[in-house]
């Protein structure tokens, strides 16, 4: 399913309308998590795209002839980046249709229509959180041409993506031709599946690896063996979505690169952690999407000021589910509803493993990566994020490990060339950077204190960013 010829004629009006030029950040605090570095009165000069000098003032003199960006009392950081998003969903309460039915109020067809219309805004809302990266974890084959068309979008954040997710479940109410979840069966089936994504050159292969009573661990174990083979033999990453503690052991143990999702059942044990870490494996722990369902069902959303700000008003209106027709209103709302302290008990025993995992991983130095699954009902596109900070600082992660995460550790879930020149703010990366007005290794609620976001070498003061997206 193509996105349409008079959509990318429409991305044509605004697509890398800005040009970089040689600019010179001076008098910042750079903070680098990376390396722990800090530069009191900072020079950081950007030539085109890239980086291209970075250092103090005591030891380098701002180039001549270089726009001169005042940056006294501010503190500049690479862009952030969300290693966990999908574009094929709004974040709006018509986006899983599969989890609740209210295709009678709005067809899904519709919904799919209004997410391809959106992607500037969406786009553009990312750009305004300080995220320049993101990584879509699955979708329909046409999130090929989503990360095609923020290729050629200047506000846009940088995307990897994988698409659709080969599962043991399947998911019809989704599949409107191109299904952004794929039921295999066969081993066989795996391999000419990844054989099949292979051709879209997808950053990452997703396995959506579904436990229950009729599907148990074993069961699928094949497929997801398989696939990780046929993928690693095209040099291909495979991440898997386990939240089970036994389902993430056994995908790690045939082979999965990345875990994008914390294990929320039980308490992780040393053998998986020494598993983790002698397998290099990334994981993402998704904090804030554990909630957003049940909240959003029991009227309880706790949307945070980044996202009542930033967020789409059209996504954020539909999620007061007060205001949906009394007879359209499916029955996993009306329980929410009914009895919203069980939904938001529920919420609570899920973190209470969830946060402890996150401490006990961090601390045993695996490799952990930030994301939010935005695009699910109630995760808000682009500063969803820093909700997602506030509950990993819940977990008793420092400011700088939170950025760190944000930064250089996402920058390895992002893979490639791309990866390898994003997260940190050094001489040959891209210039993607985030200039704040207050330190966030001070305080993590400084994170989204945004002057200004540069992307690809281009600087947007930040109030400027969603005033014209198209």
């Amino acid at each position: 399913m193509k996105l349409g010829i008079a959509f990318a004629f429409a991305l044509s009006i605004f697509a890398l309308a800005a040009h970089a030029e040689k600019i010179a950040l001076v008098g910042g605090m750079l903070i680098n998590p990376a390396t722990s570095q800090v530069l009191e009165n900072s020079v950081v000069v950007i030539d085109g795209d890239r980086i291209s000098a970075v250092g103090t003032r005591k030891d380098m003199a701002v180039p001549t002839g270089s726009k001169w960006i005042d940056c006294k009392g501010k503190f500049i950081l690479p862009g952030y980046i969300d290693t966990h998003v999908h574009f094929f969903q709004s974040g709006d309460l018509f986006t899983r249709p599969d989890v609740v039915d209210l295709t009678r109020v709005r067809p899904y067809a519709e919904e799919v229509a209004w997410i391809k219309r959106n992607l500037p805004d969406t786009f553009a809302r990312y750009l305004r959180s300080g995220i320049t990266s993101v990584v879509d974890v699955g979708g329909p084959f046409w999130n090929f041409e989503v990360r095609k068309i923020a290729n050629a979008t200047a506000k846009a954040p940088r995307v990897a993506v994988a698409g659709p997710l080969i599962s043991s479940v399947s998911r019809p109410q989704l599949d409107l031709g191109d299904p952004p979840i794929v039921k295999i069966d066969t081993s066989d089936q795996a391999r000419e599946f990844v054989r099949k994504l292979a051709a879209q050159s997808p950053d990452l292969v997703k396995i959506w690896y579904i436990v229950d009573k009729d599907h148990p661990v074993d069961s699928f174990r094949p497929i997801v063996h398989a696939t990780v083979e046929e993928s690693h033999a095209r040099k291909l990453r495979v991440a898997v979505h386990a939240t089970e503690l036994e389902t993430a052991r056994a995908a790690v143990e045939e082979g999965a690169d990345v875990l994008v999702h914390s294990v929320i059942d039980k308490e992780v044990d040393a053998a998986f952690v020494k598993l983790l870490k002698d397998r290099h494996t990334i994981l993402c722990p998704t904090l804030v999407v554990f909630e957003r369902y049940g909240r959003t069902f029991a009227n309880r959303l706790n949307l945070t000021p980044e996202e009542k700000a930033w967020g789409n008003p059209e996504v954020i209106a539909t999620l007061d589910v007060t205001k949906l027709p009394f007879d359209q209103v499916p029955d996993r709302i009306k329980t929410a509803l009914g009895n919203p302290d069980a939904a938001l008990d529920r919420i609570k025993k899920i973190y209470d493993v969830a946060l402890k995992n996150l401490k006990t991983l961090e601390d045993a130095g695996i490799t952990i990566a930030a994301g939010t699954d935005a695009g699910n009902i109630g995760t808000i596109h682009g500063p969803a994020l820093f909700r997602e900070f506030q509950l990993m600082k819940e977990a008793g992660l420092t400011p700088k490990q939170i950025l760190q995460c944000a930064t250089a550790h996402a920058a390895k879930l992002f893979g490639g060339d791309i990866g390898a020149h994003i997260g940190s703010i050094d001489k040959s990366n891209f210039a993607d950077l985030i200039i704040l007005k207050s330190n966030p290794v001070d305080d993590i609620a400084h994170a989204s204190d945004i002057d200004s976001v540069m992307k690809n070498g281009v600087l947007y003061p930040a109030q400027e960013l969603l005033t014209e997206t198209r």
